[in-house]
């Protein structure tokens, strides 16, 4: 069992009287590792380390700094394997669905190696008789970066090479379900040549958490979790007079109209509520079916749903690994037994599954809930299993209406051949990432990952341009060189 370790200052160590926590494989239930559970005291010293190292590496050239994330990335194509399997162990998603996490990491650092050019800041001559203005962009010094257990991987990835980038350091507290991964990231970045005190990781939980949120030199909060603990972050964190920018949770619906192709949009919808076990922030977990849509594509997705293979991802075939741990497990099932109470029936049920191999583990297979009331609490929760919803409207009106009343703005998505549908519903559905046949609408690296109202508390999203401006302040100096005090030589 692999004894996990704290880097702080560019040296691997465990505080001596903290309290480890298990790490279990999700597949099997047998333990894997142990981290220490840091304290605030554990917080400051890493916290310390990181300011020490800032005033150095923000007077590193930026075409320097990104030396590192371009032989990172070397690192990370070479050892993809490894690390898809390594994320598998720990998260129990399946070999494919961790490589492609991977994949999406890796565009990350691609696009923050253009941050010479990003972080580039704006000139004007001449705003008045003599007097030049400029605005420039500086590092904030400090910035900590607070991750989930369902992308051990690629959420580190959509923060730390901006971050770094543009010649911050940082503080990286990884879920203490899913430790492993980052510490492998941490190495990486360490063999790809980041000098010591500007990555720092501090294994832990709440206090770990809170830590970071009070510390006088952490200047930014990049958070992902669930709604109401993104609440709390954003809270407390601004409290003290930080940026910050906290992705929460989501109860992401589909629309599905009488025109779609119903097998192809059955199987987009399957992959996108069943894939990860359901344990994205962009899975579909509510299918709104519009007019006749309602039995063709219930039937299909029912068909779908039972056909899945689920098991361990790491065998050959296995489309749906298990949640994450016991409690997850037990959460969900409850979940679904309180959507039967509210009214909804059962069309495909996952519960108690049994897997040959993996008696351990914590399974539950796809399931499919009828009828489930919208204005119900199931129809509002966010289950993070591989649980969907389906509602029936009688018009793509009433499908609008029914995403903007809930007080989340993750994602929607709409399946249809009308392009008059699919303009309507673009400018009037209120949420930050829309799609139009296809089930995960997730941005490439280039474009932020938004979300709107309870899904996202803040104003700078994750990647791309919105990254650079999140960890860059901006300065405006204006600039009047009189005349008469020159000099000719």
């Amino acid at each position: 069992m692999e004894m996990l370790a704290n880097r702080v200052g560019g040296e691997w160590s465990s505080p001596a009287a903290a309290r480890r926590l298990t790490v279990v494989n999700p597949a099997t239930g047998a333990a894997v590792a142990e981290a220490p559970q840091s304290d605030a005291a554990e917080v400051d010293r890493a916290v310390e380390a990181a300011a020490r190292a800032f005033p150095e590496w923000r007077r590193t050239p930026a075409g320097d700094r990104i030396q590192v994330l371009f032989r990172l990335k070397g690192l990370l194509e070479a050892g993809l394997e490894s690390l898809a399997r390594g994320i598998t162990e720990e998260c129990g998603k399946t070999l494919a669905e961790a490589r492609g996490e991977l994949r999406r990491g890796i565009e990350n650092i691609e696009v923050a190696c253009g941050i010479p050019t990003l972080m580039q800041g704006l000139h004007s001559e001449e705003i008045a008789r003599g007097i030049d203005e400029i605005m420039i962009r500086q590092p904030l010094g400090v910035v900590a970066v607070i991750t989930p257990f369902n992308f051990p991987a690629m959420i580190p990835l959509w923060f730390l090479p901006y971050a770094v980038a543009c010649g911050n350091t940082v503080v990286l507290k990884p879920s203490e379900k899913t430790p492993m991964t980052a510490v492998r990231l941490v190495r990486l970045f360490e063999e790809a040549g980041l000098p010591a005190g500007i990555l720092n990781l501090v294994h832990g939980g709440k206090e770990a958490v809170d830590a970071l949120l009070d510390h006088p030199k952490v200047r930014a909060v990049s958070f992902v979790g669930s709604s109401a603990v993104a609440r709390h972050v954003y809270a407390r964190a601004a409290a003290s007079g930080k940026r910050v920018q906290c992705q929460g949770g989501a109860k992401n619906p589909v629309v599905v109209l009488p025109d779609a192709e119903m097998e192809m949009t059955g199987t987009i919808v399957a992959d996108s509520a069943f894939g990860c076990a359901g344990q994205r922030c962009l899975a579909t977990s509510l299918a709104v079916t519009v007019g006749d849509a309602k039995g063709p594509f219930t039937e299909v997705l029912a068909g779908l749903a039972r056909s899945r293979k689920v098991g361990s991802g790491l065998l050959d075939g296995i489309q749906m690994g298990p949640v994450i741990n016991g409690e997850s497990k037990s959460r969900i099932e409850g979940l679904v037994q309180a959507g039967i109470a509210e009214g909804a029936s059962v069309v495909v049920d996952g519960r108690g599954a049994r897997i040959d191999g993996c008696e351990g583990g914590s399974f539950v297979r796809p399931t499919i809930l009828r009828d489930v009331p919208a204005a119900g609490a199931i129809a509002a929760t966010e289950i993070f299993g591989p649980v969907l919803g389906l509602i029936h409207v009688a018009t793509v009106e009433d499908a609008i209406a029914l995403i903007n009343r809930s007080t989340y703005g993750n994602q929607a998505c709409l399946f249809t051949r009308s392009g008059a549908s699919a303009r309507k519903f673009k400018v009037e559905a209120q949420v930050g990432n829309l799609g139009i046949n296809l089930g995960v609408a997730a941005p490439i690296a280039m474009f932020p990952f938004s979300g709107w109202k309870g899904s996202f508390f803040g104003d700078l999203h994750a990647q791309g341009r919105d990254g650079v401006e999140f960890y860059t302040d901006k300065k405006v100096v204006i600039e009047r060189w009189p005349a008469e005090w020159s000099r000719v030589f």
